[in-house]
């Protein structure tokens, strides 16, 4: 058996009267890929910070090769050869990517100045060698949240670290990057490192992983080898129970849907950088459907969800859209939530827009209260109450708060952007069928179907959920015909192949 590099023994971690991790286990041996899996809030992301030296344990040992250490920061784990890459981004905005690249390796005899032209070197070196694909020289608050998670990556990657945490690291990538990243961590990991991957992809970790542990309630419920456990055996350890029979329904033709309730016309949007990101863009959205809009990031999807919601204005063509509207942000954290606010608070941050909780300029706040408390119901938020600030949720929880809110507004209309990224398996279904109920039975007392637009980069998702299938291949809309619905036939037309339909309502 190869050497272990890492294990956590009994790890005990509270936040306040919340205990995160109760006794969990953990060993990771060099050269394997070892997948970690658990529902939102069973510890995960606790236990691979403490890894990170992001966190001290209230209780517990960790070992690095045999030796117990503690280690007090991110700084002592890069010194001890552990690199670990965030679920929340921690990319400095203002800086450009070959500076954020950069921090932290400041050598004393070049003063202040960052080592650049070494950086810019390796880096580029990297990512030829790893096949991701980021502009150096782009201020990282102009990036979309795909290629923040590229540039998390590479400044992990350029320490090249003996034990390397991904946290996540798939959510927002596409097929073909998903692809090489896995490729990239088995180079790694036959090399003699160890690969630890957080992931909610049940296929994820089975293709790759030669080791799971499964973690619930902050306790490690299951260690096994890749070859002992299958889909089922991982679902069971994860939730204490199967999911609910019956799989999403299928597309329906459009034919069975109702009344159009948005509508673009040629629409053309310029980008944050300047440059223009819809070009002629047309689309009818009617009640009872669920639009699924794929894409590489970066050709347009982004500011089609801006221009759908409402949250921003064409530069030209014509735009309808309702009044009744949800809307799911790429990223829960600086658009969907105010992480110092309670779930009140950040539940009014949104139904203000709804005139049921509002007297003039006054808040209704008990009847927000109320709602409030029926997201946290509805939706599984793990938090003790209402008063709790979102900043103390994991990851997941966050997002549920943020989805169950937003769905509740969608009389007419909700636009979505990845809205299960970052959810574990039962979560993510129960999204599916919060969407699907949108749809079919609507959220308004006369029973009127609701519109969904899906904007995710999870092709799995889009293909399974939609009644019409869309691609933004540069900047542009092409609608995906039906014999062409499988993962090869939109990958094709993501990278840029011609379908027999294009820019289609």
């Amino acid at each position: 058996m190869s050497e272990v590099l890492a294990r956590l023994d009994g790890i005990v971690r509270r936040f306040g009267p919340v205990t995160a991790l109760d006794g969990a286990d953990l060993e990771v041996h060099a050269g394997e890929v070892h997948g970690v899996l658990g529902e939102n809030g069973a510890g995960k992301s606790t236990l691979l910070s403490i890894l990170g030296g992001m966190l001290r344990t209230d209780a517990g040992t960790l070992t690095l090769r045999g030796a117990a250490v503690t280690l007090r920061s991110p700084r002592d784990a890069w010194a001890n050869g552990i690199g670990l890459v965030h679920q929340h981004f921690k990319l400095v905005r203002r800086l450009s990517v070959l500076e954020n690249l950069a921090l932290g390796r400041r050598d004393a005899s070049r003063g202040w100045r960052l080592p650049l032209g070494e950086v810019r070197e390796r880096a580029a070196e990297l990512m030829a060698r790893v096949g991701l694909s980021v502009d150096l020289h782009a201020m990282v608050e102009d990036l979309g949240v795909g290629d923040r998670q590229r540039v998390e990556i590479l400044k992990a990657l350029l320490r090249e670290p003996a034990l390397l945490i991904l946290d996540e690291p798939t959510a927002v990538l596409t097929p073909r990057e998903v692809e090489r990243l896995l490729t990239l961590l088995r180079s790694l990991a036959a090399d003699g490192r160890a690969v630890v991957l957080v992931t909610h992809k049940l296929d994820e970790a089975l293709s790759i992983s030669d080791h799971v542990t499964v973690l619930r309630q902050g306790r490690t419920v299951l260690s096994a080898g890749r070859s002992e456990v299958d889909a089922e055996v991982l679902t069971k350890a994860m939730v204490g129970a199967e999911l609910p029979g019956g799989s999403v329904r299928g597309p329906r033709s459009a034919a069975t849907s109702g009344e159009v309730v948005a509508r673009l016309r040629d629409v053309r949007a310029m980008g944050s950088t300047g440059v223009e990101a819809l070009r002629g863009v047309s689309l009818e959205i009617r009640r009872g459907e669920i639009v699924g809009i794929a894409g590489v990031e970066g050709n347009g999807q982004r500011e089609l969800a801006l221009v759908l919601a409402g949250r921003a204005e064409a530069a030209s063509g014509e735009v309808e859209i309702p009044s009744g509207i949800g809307f799911i942000p790429q990223d829960r954290t600086s658009e969907g939530l105010a992480l110092d606010f309670d779930l009140v608070e950040n539940v009014a941050l949104a139904v203000h827009r709804d005139g049921f909780f509002h007297s003039g300029l006054r808040l209704k706040w008990g009847e927000i209260g109320k709602r409030a408390e029926q997201v946290r119901t509805v939706f599984a938020v793990q938090a003790a109450n209402t008063r709790v600030r979102a900043g103390t949720l994991s990851g997941g929880n966050q997002q549920r708060l943020v989805v169950g809110r937003e769905l509740a507004l969608a009389t007419d209309l909700l636009v979505a952007e990845n809205p299960t990224r970052g959810l574990d398996v039962v979560a993510t279904d129960f999204v599916h069928r919060q969407m699907q109920d949108a749809v079919v039975a609507g959220r308004e007392a006369d029973g009127s179907a609701a519109a969904v637009v899906l904007i995710s980069t999870d092709l799995d998702e889009v293909l399974a959920l939609s009644d019409r299938l869309f691609v933004m291949v540069r900047s542009r809309l092409t609608e995906v015909p039906a014999d062409q619905r499988t993962r090869t036939g939109v990958g094709a037309i993501m990278l840029g192949g011609v379908t027999a339909s294009d820019d289609g309502a």
